[in-house]
């Protein structure tokens, strides 16, 4: 689940952009384990970015780029070249099912297109669309994870970076990013798991079956319901209509910045799955450097980032 395009050569380095903070993160590498050599979060005036999908999200320009170009440059190196990390309501991600494949990458894309055109907020000529392969489906077929996002917002993202000196090659969401991330950790999930993502303005749950996203759904924050009466009702569409037969895990991430802290909402989560619910910790994928210490709103913060630059490296 992404958007954009590859890098011959992955960044080290991940900048997210939030409605209520800028953060960024650079890893460096020792073999194949990597270790987060620096990071930074850095705070947005409110209003400063209002992420949405089809209007303008960058609302104070000079605001955003003096944000980056601080985060950036506490990072410790120069910065030319990173993997962004953008709020899930800029996008739209959804499931979509073929059962036969097209052989041509080309022919797949636009059976794609044509597939999500009906459903788009946006004429899809406006678009910018990747698509992720996902669970094989038990009586055949492919199911596919296509992002949706509209091709002048995600552009707003792109200069403010390029406003602060960097180029962002590669632009994914930030739920996809944590996904990732697990997935690259030392022990991932096995069976079906939920990761719960609360933010302040908006909720992501994604359900896998091992490593494949099988439900993924967003709603602003309070629009709803409660976030433990959308969870509920997401258990009950995964067992109803997904044939699932329990969680194996529960994680939650983005919860050291919602209101009422993590605990709240991790007792409110048990409370309802009855299930322990583990917070998401990067340290699984990376090490932390020496010098940063690992409390709750750096490792929520250090999620997205890690999983994005992980997932380049995979994908490389």
């Amino acid at each position: 689940m992404s958007l954009g395009l590859f890098q011959p050569v992955p960044p080290d380095v991940a900048i997210e952009i939030e409605a209520g903070h800028v953060a960024a993160a650079r890893l460096t590498w020792r073999g194949n384990a990597a270790t987060v050599a620096a990071h930074t979060i850095v705070p947005l005036p409110p209003g400063a970015v209002v992420p949405t999908l089809a209007a303008s999200n960058i609302a104070d320009v000079p605001a955003v780029v003096r944000a980056l170009t601080d985060a950036i440059g506490q990072l410790g190196t120069r910065v030319r070249r990173a993997a962004l990390v953008v709020p899930d309501t800029v996008a739209k991600v959804s499931l979509v099912r073929f059962e036969n494949v097209p052989p041509s990458s080309t022919d797949l894309l636009e059976l794609v297109r044509w597939q999500v055109r009906k459903s788009a907020p946006f004429p899809i000529e406006q678009a910018v669309l990747s698509y992720t392969p996902g669970a094989t489906l038990p009586e055949g077929g492919q199911e596919f994870i296509v992002t949706v996002a509209r091709a002048d917002v995600i552009e707003q993202y792109e200069q403010v970076c390029a406003a602060a000196g960097v180029h962002a090659g590669l632009v994914d969401v930030a739920t996809s990013s944590i996904i990732n991330g697990v997935l690259a950790g030392s022990a991932s999930p096995s069976g079906d798991w939920l990761l719960v993502h609360a933010t302040p303005s908006y909720t992501t749950l994604a359900v896998l079956r091992d490593r494949h996203v099988i439900f993924f759904r967003n709603r602003e924050e309070e629009t709803e319901g409660s976030l433990a009466d959308v969870v509920h009702q997401t258990a009950m569409y995964y067992e109803d209509r997904l044939k699932g037969i329990g969680f194996t895990h529960v994680l939650l991430a983005g919860s050291a910045v919602v209101p009422g802290g993590p605990e709240a909402v991790r007792r409110s989560l048990e409370e309802r799955l009855e299930i322990r619910v583990e917070a998401v910790d990067p340290r699984a994928a990376a090490t932390l450097g020496d010098r940063i210490t690992a409390s709750p709103d750096v490792l929520a913060a250090l999620a997205p980032l890690v999983g994005v630059l992980l997932r380049e490296r995979v994908v490389a």
